[in-house]
C-alpha cells in the first residue's frame, strides 16, 4: 500500500514523501481502515513546518482527519465489522472526560501517525460510525474542524442559546462549521472575511451579517454597531494575537471568546486584557474535543441534515497541491484529498 510520510531533513522543514509499505494488520483491540478521504487543517501546515508542539521527531504519516471503511478486525474488536463506514478521532486516546496533557502524545498526524495513507490501523476506541447521510469526503472534514467548533459552541460551559449571536472570524473550516452549528441552533451569526465573494457565500449559508475586514479594518466597531452596541455572545477566534484585541472589543458583557487558532502567529498579544475583565468575559482555549463529544456532534449533524462545506477535492497523488491550496488561504470551508 502507499502512504505519505513527513520525513525530517538534516536542515529545514520535513518533506512530504510518497512511500510504499506493507499493508498493516490489526492486533488485539484494533481494526484496519481503508482510508477513502482525508482533509487538511491549518495545524497540518504547522506540523510540516516543524512549528507544531504536537509534532513527532521521526517520519510520521500526516493529517489527522480521515474517513473510510473497515477491512480487517483484530481480536477484541468489539462490535466493529468489515464494511463499517467510520471516522477516526483526532486525539487517539481522548475518549471522554476532561483533557489531559498526556493526550498530546497520540495526536494523529503529529505525535503519532495520521491518515494520509491507503490503509491505517486504529484502536477500536478511536473510531466512530460515519454519519449515514455523509459521504467519505464529508466525513473526513469532521474530526478536527467540526469538532472544534462544536466543542466551543455546544460543550464548553453551556450550549449556545437561540437568543445569542456568534462572531465567526474568517471562512476556513472551523468558522464555517461554527456558522452552520449556530444557524442550526437558531442563533444569529456574523462572519468576517477579506473577500466579498466569500461573504456572499457565507450569507447563502445563513450568515445574518457580514463584515469585510480588508475594506473595514476596524471591524470590531462595525460588529458593535451591527449588534446595536451590545456585542456578540460568542467569538470563534482563529487569528490569535493579531485579532484578540478586536474580538474583546466586539464581545458582549458575559460573553465567551473561544481561542482556537493562531493564524496571526505565536507572539504575545499587544491588546490589554482588561477589556475582558470589565466585560466579565471568558477566554477559553479549545483544542478539538473527545470521542463522546464527537458522537453528540454527529447526532446533531444527522438531526439537522447539515452538510460540510468542501471547497475542493484533490487526488491522492495531488497531496502537495492540496497543502499549497490550504497555504494560499483562498479556500472556503474544507480541502479534501480523495484516496
Amino acid at each position: 500500500m502507499r502512504r505519505y510520510l513527513l520525513e525530517t531533513q538534516p536542515e529545514g522543514s520535513p518533506l512530504l514523501q510518497l512511500r510504499e509499505a506493507e499493508s498493516p494488520s490489526p492486533g488485539p483491540g484494533e481494526v484496519t481502515v481503508r482510508i477513502r478521504a482525508a482533509s487538511l487543517n491549518y495545524r497540518d501546515l504547522l506540523v510540516r513546518s516543524g512549528q507544531s508542539a504536537s509534532g513527532g521527531t521521526g517520519p510520521v504519516i500526516p493529517l489527522s482527519d480521515g474517513a473510510g471503511e473497515i477491512v480487517a478486525v483484530g481480536e477484541e474488536g468489539g462490535n466493529w465489522k468489515c464494511g463499517d463506514r467510520v471516522v477516526l478521532t483526532f486525539f487517539r486516546d481522548w475518549t471522554d472526560g476532561p483533557f489531559d496533557m498526556s493526550f498530546h502524545s497520540a495526536a494523529r498526524g503529529g505525535s503519532c501517525d495520521g491518515v494520509l495513507a491507503e490503509t491505517v490501523v486504529a484502536p477500536v476506541h478511536s473510531l466512530l460510525p460515519l454519519p449515514p447521510s455523509l459521504t467519505f469526503a464529508e466525513g473526513a472534514t469532521l474530526p478536527c474542524a467540526a469538532l472544534t467548533a462544536w466543542h466551543a459552541l455546544m460543550e464548553r460551559g453551556r450550549p449556545l442559546l437561540p437568543s445569542e449571536t456568534v462572531l465567526c472570524l474568517g471562512t476556513g473550516g472551523v468558522s464555517i462549521f461554527a456558522l452552520q452549528i449556530a444557524k442550526a441552533s437558531g442563533a444569529r451569526a456574523v462572519v468576517t472575511s477579506s473577500s466579498d465573494e466569500k461573504l456572499a457565500r457565507a450569507r447563502e449559508l445563513g450568515a445574518d451579517f457580514t463584515v469585510n475586514y480588508r475594506t473595514n479594518p476596524e471591524w470590531d466597531r462595525e460588529v458593535w454597531q451591527i449588534t446595536e452596541k451590545r456585542g456578540v455572545d460568542r467569538v470563534i477566534e482563529v487569528g490569535g494575537p493579531g485579532t484578540i484585541g478586536r474580538s474583546m472589543n466586539a464581545l458582549a458583557a458575559g460573553g465567551v471568546i473561544s481561542l482556537i487558532g493562531v493564524l496571526t502567529g505565536f507572539a504575545p498579544p499587544e491588546a490589554s486584557l482588561f477589556t475582558l475583565v470589565k466585560k466579565n468575559g471568558s477566554l477559553d482555549g479549545i483544542y478539538v474535543g473527545n470521542r463522546e463529544m464527537f458522537g453528540r456532534m454527529n447526532d446533531f449533524i444527522e438531526n439537522h441534515a447539515l452538510r460540510p462545506v468542501i471547497d475542493r477535492v484533490f487526488s491522492f497523488e495531488e497531496a502537495s497541491e492540496a497543502y499549497a491550496c490550504l497555504e494560499s488561504g483562498g479556500h472556503f470551508g474544507k480541502i479534501v484529498i480523495a484516496i
